[in-house]
């Protein structure tokens, strides 16, 4: 054979070797563009669902918790002797989403803080007179437990709040405000014909135990405990004022007095109270904003009103 010959073979075989090559990086590249395609444009979008998903968990265990509040209120205050009505009970929220498998993505983490009765000074609900000595003055302590999940895609990665305040649930979200998502224990009783409106109102006061106010574990459950601990009862007949002094004013205000649904909008229509945001001290103009609600004469304004004392604490759950 001729050494011509023998180098044309030599080359076929070294072009098959390299094509073969060229054929390996070709099929790594297309994998990998496969795999930049649904990183980029893929997860994100599946990301974004995980966590509207886990915020949707989170309303709805927020929404038990809620529930689970006011049964204890309503059975303790109906028989605050049986030691039944004293039983911890745990209600799980579920603080974070994780990440997805062998992508490079973020899992949602969040934490749950409680706003007791020593932490919210500066938040009160004011009835004026109010017969009970212990808020006679400063009023009832407008305490919350707070909910603060720190998204990384849903909605551009805004954080979301879920706030349970003076037994109204509040979503905050840092993109488009505030709405209230349920009520307080508020019923309201229209008495006009005997020149009066009568409000009924059932206010939770959160007492946390010192070291377990807060839970910030990125991704795992936690429990909620609580318990009927006592409550007190004021009664009055000719009230001069409701104010609540909130860091929610618009979404209490919208709640009592919007135009749609407004629990008092029908009572604000026919002249028999007011709803008003106004300072809070009548006297000094720079004093803080509230909601305040006021009999329109010659109607009268009464309420009912029970403060129940829930024992608070957060703990672990199942990882």
């Amino acid at each position: 054979m001729a050494k011509g010959e023998i180098a044309i073979k030599r080359l076929i075989k070294n072009n098959f070797a390299l094509a073969g090559v060229i054929e390996a990086l070709l099929l790594i590249a297309l994998v990998a563009l496969i795999l930049s395609i649904i990183q980029m444009s893929y997860i994100p979008s599946i990301m974004s669902q995980k966590e509207s998903d886990h915020m949707d968990v989170v309303e709805n265990q927020f929404s038990q918790l809620k529930a689970t509040i006011e049964m204890q209120s309503i059975m303790g205050s109906i028989d605050a002797d049986n030691p039944v009505v004293h039983t911890m009970m745990s209600s799980p929220i579920t603080l974070g989403s994780d990440k997805l498998p062998y992508f490079v993505t973020m899992g949602a983490r969040g934490d749950v803080v409680i706003k007791d009765k020593d932490d919210v000074t500066d938040y009160k609900i004011k009835f004026v007179p109010m017969s009970i000595a212990e808020y006679s003055t400063l009023g009832i302590p407008l305490t919350s437990i707070e909910y603060t999940a720190y998204n990384n895609y849903y909605l551009g990665g805004k954080n979301i709040k879920y706030i349970l305040e003076g037994g109204a649930l509040i979503l905050n979200q840092s993109n488009s405000g505030e709405v209230m998502k349920a009520g307080p224990a508020i019923s309201v009783e229209n008495r006009s014909d005997s020149g009066y409106i009568e409000i009924y109102w059932n206010i939770p006061v959160f007492v946390g135990a010192e070291g377990k106010k807060t839970t910030a574990t990125e991704f795992s459950n936690c429990y909620i405990r609580t318990n009927y601990s006592n409550h007190d009862i004021h009664t009055d007949s000719d009230t001069s004022s409701i104010k609540i002094l909130t860091r929610h004013l618009d979404v209490w205000y919208e709640y009592l007095a919007s135009n749609t649904e407004g629990l008092l909008y029908e009572y604000i229509e026919n002249g028999y109270v007011d709803v008003d945001i106004v300072n809070y001290d009548d006297m000094d103009p720079d004093s803080p904003l509230c909601v305040k609600i006021q009999p329109v004469a010659p109607y009268d304004l009464r309420v009912a009103v029970t403060v129940v004392k829930i024992g608070v604490q957060t703990g672990p759950g199942v990882t």
